[in-house]
C-alpha cells in the first residue's frame, strides 16, 4: 500500500505541473486572441484534469483507502481552484468536492509548519503550502494560501487579483462540476450550493434563486475576466520580477519581513 500511495503522489505531481503549464498557455493564447488555440488547450486541460481526478481516486476497496493528511487535502482544493485562495474557500471546496474536513484554525497552523519545514530542509518536499505575496511589499497576504510550485506571478496578489481570482475560482468550480456530471456521475449538493453562492456575485451568472447552471457561470465569469485579466497579469508580472531579483529562497515562498519589504518597495 505504501508503494502504491507513493506512485499516486508522483503521478499527481506530474499532472499538476502539466495543468499549471496549460493554464499559462491558455492565458497567453486568450490574450493573443487565438480562439482556436484556446479551445484546443482547454480540451487538453480538461483531459489532464480528468486524469488528475482519476489518479486522486483510484479503484481501491474502501477499507484500503488511507485518509489524506490535512496538507494534501488543502493541496487538492487549491489545485482545483488554481489561484491563491482564502481559507474559507479552501474549506468549502474541500468539503464540497472531496468530503474532507479541515478547519481554518488547522490551516493557520499548517502554514507556520510549512515554513518551518522549508527553513529546516529546503525543497525536501515536492511542494509547500505558502502564503500569497502582496504585489507592493512582497509580504505575506493575510489569509490567502498558494502552492509553492505555482509560478511567482500566480502567487502574487495585485489590486485586481481578488476579483480575477474570484472569477477564476468560479470558473474552476463550475468546470469541475461539469466534469463530474459529464462522466456520468453527479456533483454533491454542497458543490452546487457553493457554485450558486459564487454565481450571485457575478453579473449575469444566475437568474432568480434557483441552482446555478455551470455553463452560464463559466460564460458570465469569462466575460468579466477578460476585462480585468491583462491589467492584473501585467501588475503581477512586474511584482514577480522584483521578487525574483530581490528575495531569497525562503522569502520568495513565505514573504518578506518589514526590512526586506521596505528595501523592495524602494
Amino acid at each position: 500500500m505504501g508503494q502504491l500511495v507513493g506512485c499516486v503522489t508522483v503521478e499527481l505531481d506530474d499532472l499538476e505541473e502539466r495543468i499549471t503549464e496549460l493554464r499559462g498557455e491558455i492565458r497567453l493564447a486568450k490574450a493573443g486572441g487565438d480562439d482556436a488555440k484556446v479551445r484546443r488547450l482547454r480540451a487538453e486541460l480538461r483531459k489532464a484534469e480528468r486524469a488528475w481526478d482519476d489518479a486522486l481516486e483510484p479503484d481501491f476497496e474502501p477499507d484500503d483507502v488511507p485518509l489524506l493528511p490535512i496538507r494534501e487535502q488543502v493541496h487538492q482544493a487549491l489545485t482545483l481552484l488554481g489561484v491563491p485562495s482564502a481559507t474559507k474557500m479552501i474549506v468549502a471546496v474541500n468539503e464540497a468536492f472531496f468530503a474532507g474536513r479541515v478547519t481554518t484554525t488547522q490551516l493557520t497552523s499548517l502554514r507556520r509548519d510549512e515554513e518551518k519545514s522549508f527553513r529546516s530542509s529546503p525543497y525536501a518536499r515536492p511542494y509547500y503550502l505558502c502564503p500569497a505575496l502582496t504585489a507592493e511589499l512582497l509580504s505575506p497576504a493575510r489569509g490567502l494560501l498558494a502552492i509553492s510550485t505555482w509560478p511567482m506571478d500566480v502567487r502574487i496578489i495585485g489590486p485586481l487579483s481578488p476579483r480575477t481570482g474570484f472569477l477564476t475560482s468560479a470558473i474552476r468550480v463550475a468546470e469541475h462540476i461539469t466534469r463530474l456530471t459529464g462522466a456520468g456521475g453527479d456533483a454533491s449538493t454542497e458543490a452546487y450550493r457553493l457554485l450558486t453562492r459564487m454565481a450571485r456575485n457575478i453579473p449575469g451568472a444566475t437568474e432568480g434563486f434557483g441552482r446555478a447552471d455551470p455553463a452560464r457561470v463559466i460564460s458570465a465569469a469569462d466575460a468579466e475576466l477578460v476585462v480585468h485579466l491583462e491589467s492584473d497579469r501585467r501588475h503581477r508580472r512586474e511584482a514577480a520580477e522584483r521578487a525574483t531579483a530581490r528575495l531569497n529562497e525562503v522569502t520568495r515562498l513565505f514573504g518578506a519581513g518589514l526590512k526586506t519589504a521596505s528595501r523592495s518597495a524602494s
